[in-house]
């Protein structure tokens, strides 16, 4: 196809125009967010919307390149005199003539074209590749260009140089340095080799205190200075529309700040809108609800996940101080959002920061630890309640104990684990409710707390699992659990029924119960230490039992 030579019957030209068009604002989104970022998902579909429109017409595009346009069919389609915005200048000047877009470049090159572009843009003037360097580290197929050698493509042909003058090289020397030599100093000039040179330069103490300020006028952080102008004006603006430009302004720079990682940045302006807010004169009722709107956007369940996201994929890992301050400005409806990524983050030093900013919306806002309590899934309540036993939060206890009833096994245990953490009366009753639990696991494990805490108001439970026909079903750690914390509770009470069961030998109408459960009733009464739980003790050491013997040798060496 000939270089903007081709027409099409029946085709709309001007589709080419609203292509390029398109592809300049690919080019930007490129620019400005991450291929994760549904700004630039969007902008990457537009384009590619605009290439099957004029695919429709022609199965190919060949455009002519000059210095700041495209041509294509002897007509400018993309004109941009701005060379520090062309598109067709970045490719001019390291070569390129022409270029042709086969239909299907849409699909998968138009990303890497575009990223080639911005990359050859930000290439310094010293770097080793070039814009050829990239487009053929690409291997395009469905993209193909012509370039011309720099170095020959205007070069002028050179003029013969003069013949050496005539003589010998003494000669020739002469007059090369007659014609070297200073020409005579007109009048009233003088040269700065007449002087001193030292009395009129700079002193180190000067020069030092220059280069210290042109060092700090680079070291300066422009965006935050930016920053700073603009919610000084969004403060002293009384002007509603000034302000409703403003906070225009604000709104588009925090997904931008997003997309570069400046998460200071971001946590910034979150601080400065709420002195905005409280600074402000004449700020109508619509202005200060959107301040107050958008630090909240950042904590809402859709923008939250995609910024973990991004943050867990990223290459090049924000410092802990910038994560920590956008943290910070979490809000409360967040927490739920954050337990669901805490099992999901793989970045250790994103989950440490994260978990941080966890702990510090579940101590000041345990309702909403309570709302996450009600998840369904399992490793978001698992996070949930390992942070209610680390934070040891009495007022989530009623939710801890609701999850008896709906969890799964896993969950009760690590329940368990949070009540007895945060042991005060109402966590050790909720904890009452798992001494029936149909789990095995469950049971066990509350047992032994209620039986450690000595709570005695779980006695009736667990002497009615003590007497009952399940427990006996059970296996030895279960059966120990129950009488050991049976013991515990009952105190010179128990003695009696643990000791008719111990000697219960059978006969009419009496249960003769197994060894290990006479084992077990021996352990108990070790627990209660009285006078007369140890003369039980000493009578059963000659027991026909090997077991039974054995415990009560045990339960005597309890301390009294």
């Amino acid at each position: 196809m000939t270089e903007g030579a081709v027409t099409f019957t029946g085709w709309d030209p001007q589709l080419v125009d609203a292509l390029m068009q398109t592809l300049v604002k690919g080019l930007r989104a490129t620019q400005l967010y991450l291929p994760n970022n549904p700004v630039y998902q969007q902008a990457m579909e537009n384009v590619r919307a605009a290439f099957r429109a004029v695919w429709e017409g022609c199965d190919e595009l060949a455009l002519a390149v000059t210095e700041s346009d495209f041509v294509f069919d002897k007509r400018a389609v993309l004109s941009q005199p701005n060379r520090s915005e062309s598109i067709p200048w970045v490719l001019f000047k390291d070569g390129v003539r022409s270029l042709t877009l086969k239909k299907g470049m849409e699909q998968e090159e138009l990303p890497r074209f575009l990223s080639v572009i911005h990359k050859a843009r930000q290439l310094p003037a010293d770097a080793n590749d070039d814009l050829l360097t990239l487009l053929w580290e690409q291997d395009f197929q469905f993209i193909q260009y012509r370039f011309v050698e720099l170095a020959t493509a205007d070069a002028a042909p050179l003029a013969p140089s003069a013949e050496p003058p005539p003589g010998p090289p003494e000669e020739r020397r002469r007059q090369v340095e007659e014609e070297a030599a200073e020409p005579e100093r007109p009048k009233g000039v003088v040269s700065l080799e007449d002087f001193d040179s030292t009395l009129y330069f700079l002193e180190d103490g000067e020069r030092a205190y220059l280069q210290s300020e042109v060092d700090r006028e680079y070291g300066q952080d422009l965006r935050s200075n930016v920053l700073a102008m603009l919610m000084d004006l969004l403060e002293l603006q009384t002007y509603t529309t000034v302000r409703a430009e403003l906070i225009s302004i604000v709104q588009n720079f925090i997904p931008y700040l997003l997309a570069v990682g400046d998460f200071k940045a971001v946590a910034y302006v979150c601080r400065e809108l709420r002195v905005v807010q409280q600074r402000a004169r004449e700020l109508v009722p619509e202005h200060r609800t959107e301040l107050e709107q958008l630090p909240a956007k950042l904590s809402e369940p859709e923008a939250l996940a995609q910024l973990l996201q991004s943050l867990d994929e990223t290459l090049v890992h924000p410092t802990e101080e910038d994560l920590g301050e956008l943290f910070r400005e979490l809000r409360p409806t967040a927490l739920g959002t954050v337990l669901a990524w805490l099992p999901k983050l793989s970045n250790q030093r994103v989950r440490e920061l994260l978990y941080g900013a966890a702990q510090r919306l579940a101590q000041a806002y345990p309702e909403e630890v309570t709302k996450a309590l009600e998840a369904k899934d399992e490793p978001v309540l698992l996070e949930t309640v390992k942070l209610v036993t680390r934070l040891k939060l009495p007022p989530v206890a009623p939710a801890l104990g609701a999850l008896f009833g709906t969890a799964t096994p896993p969950v009760k245990v690590a329940a368990v684990e949070a009540l007895a953490a945060i042991a005060s009366p109402g966590a050790m009753q909720q904890l009452e409710r798992a001494v029936d639990d149909a789990d095995r696991d469950v049971r066990i494990a509350a047992v032994k707390v209620l039986g450690g805490r000595n709570h005695r108001a779980a006695l009736p439970k667990i002497a009615a699992a003590v007497d009952g026909k399940a427990l006996r079903t059970a296996d030895l750690t279960e059966k120990m659990a129950f009488f050991e914390a049976f013991g515990v509770m009952s105190g010179a009470v128990g003695v009696e029924r643990l000791g008719a069961m111990l000697q219960s030998t059978g006969g009419f109408l009496k249960r003769k119960e197994d060894p290990e459960t006479r084992a077990c009733a021996a352990m108990a009464l070790g627990k209660i230490g009285t006078p007369e739980a140890r003369a039980i003790l000493q009578q059963v050491l000659k027991d026909k039992e090997a077991l039974v013997r054995n415990a009560a040798s045990k339960a005597l060496r309890e301390p009294s």
